[in-house]
């Protein structure tokens, strides 16, 4: 059972493990613990957001729950995202804003014909690679203090033709941008139809914009968790801004947001897992920063 949890030497093997059940758990256990050595006398609140919907449409998870909590006069005043932070080691890497993302479908449509008799069709696909090439001729940009270049990724071209001596009807691609915060997705989307008009021909583009670009500068919150995680692991952790797409996305609208958990290169992947002493380790930080935040009466 690839969701059961079974541990493996020193590892902790399961779906999850390291992205990002292993950090709810280490952050529920600094809390118990915070709370004990605290005899839950302390000021203000700490709450737990857990969705299910984070790695898909992500619109009926934390969106939704920050909405019903402005609704109800409810306020945050700081907010630490488990993502598994770190590339290689613990400690290592401290989230403080992220990259946009724009996913992008595009169908360039055509007249289906005989290979042998081109004058009687319109082939779509010279007209589509012609179309991307144009919007990847040349890099979106050099990248910025925080963030890392832009990317546009062409992830799927396909004209569903087994037929070699039949030109296709449309042909379709899929791509998608990876922006920081000199782009804004609706800019993007007006620069990929103004490349696409200039070149004459049918086509659909469809386009979801996943997230903005955002950048929380560092601050109290960031130091605190920097702090925390320097004290336990005896390391000074980089903050940066590289990666995909998180809710914290939708957290810095409410208040100041840091994003760290745990080694994340396994996640995604067969038998994710995580080191034991990883799990003790950011177990440790999580409870640092909480005694940290909350003053002792």
């Amino acid at each position: 059972d690839p969701f059961a949890g079974e541990i493996v030497k020193d590892r902790l093997v399961g779906r999850g493990a390291a992205d990002m059940k292993g950090a709810i758990a280490c952050f529920v256990a600094a809390s118990a613990r915070f709370l004990n050595q605290r005899d839950k006398v302390f000021p203000g609140s700490i709450s737990l957001l857990i969705t299910g919907d984070e790695e898909g449409p992500a619109v009926n998870g934390t969106a939704k729950v920050l909405d019903w909590m402005k609704d109800c006069g409810e306020t945050l005043d700081a907010c630490l995202v488990g993502e598994p932070t770190n590339p290689e080691y613990l400690g290592e890497t401290i989230k403080i804003g992220r990259r946009g993302s724009l996913n992008c479908h595009l169908t360039v449509m055509g007249t289906q014909g005989h290979a042998a008799h081109p004058q009687c069709a319109d082939n779509p696909i010279p007209r589509l690679l012609h179309m991307l090439s144009k919007i990847t001729e040349r890099p979106l940009d050099e990248g910025t203090e925080h963030f890392q270049p832009s990317n546009l990724e062409i992830t799927s071209v396909d004209v569903g033709n087994q037929a070699p001596n039949i030109i296709p009807a449309r042909a379709v691609a899929r791509f998608n941008i990876r922006f920081n915060d000199t782009h804004s997705g609706a800019a993007l989307e007006q620069w990929l139809r103004k490349s696409f008009d200039s070149i004459n021909g049918d086509y659909q583009l469809d386009i979801e914009i996943s997230g903005e670009a955002f950048f929380t500068p560092p601050g109290d919150l960031s130091k605190l968790v920097e702090n925390a995680v320097s004290d336990v692991t005896g390391k000074t952790p980089e903050l940066n801004t590289s990666g995909g797409i998180s809710d914290a996305r939708f957290i810095r609208h409410f208040c100041p947001v840091a994003e760290f958990g745990l080694v994340g290169a396994t996640m995604h992947k067969t038998d994710e897992s995580v080191a034991i002493e990883d799990l003790e380790a950011l177990t440790e930080i999580y409870f640092h920063v909480l005694d940290g935040y909350f003053p002792a009466s």
